[in-house]
């Protein structure tokens, strides 16, 4: 919870949030794709990124080409100038789709990817769930080494 400051200068906590509203929030700053934009823009050479857990990915499957990045490593793997970061983190100008198992995940994350200045990080609407739905390539779920 972050804190506002008042014009005689008193600081006070900012009221809570409930997450449906920090959702709206976050997704206002950015246009969020569909499965088919999502497919289009990795064609393009966007960089998906699966957040979903392991046992998620061992039933549900993998989209080829995706990076998987636990999401508790999300910011530390694709921060440009990180000591940490992934080979395919090349520059804050990267276009990223996160992909979470529903699309809800994913909208605080490209938030978070935001905040260390990836200006092009989006979230798939519907997540994983909705990439398989439309019948975009799915591998089995075996888990790749990440980078």
């Amino acid at each position: 919870m972050s804190a506002q400051t008042d014009p005689s200068g008193t600081v006070t906590p900012a009221a809570p949030v409930g997450i449906d509203e920090l959702l709206e929030r976050v997704r206002a700053g950015y246009t969020r794709v569909d499965a088919q934009e999502a497919y289009a823009a990795s064609s393009a050479g966007a960089l998906l990124v699966d957040i979903r857990y392991q046992a998620l990915r061992e039933r549900d499957g993998l989209i080829p080409g995706a990076l998987v990045v636990e999401r508790n490593e999300l910011e530390w793997r694709l921060d440009p100038t990180g000591s940490h970061r992934a080979p395919e983190a090349t520059g804050h100008d990267l276009q990223v789709v996160v992909i979470c198992n529903e699309g809800y995940a994913s909208s605080l994350a490209a938030a978070s990817l935001h905040a260390l200045g990836l200006h092009r990080a989006t979230d798939l609407t519907g997540g994983f769930q909705a990439w398989k739905s439309a019948g975009l390539p799915v591998v089995p779920g075996a888990t790749p080494p990440h980078g």
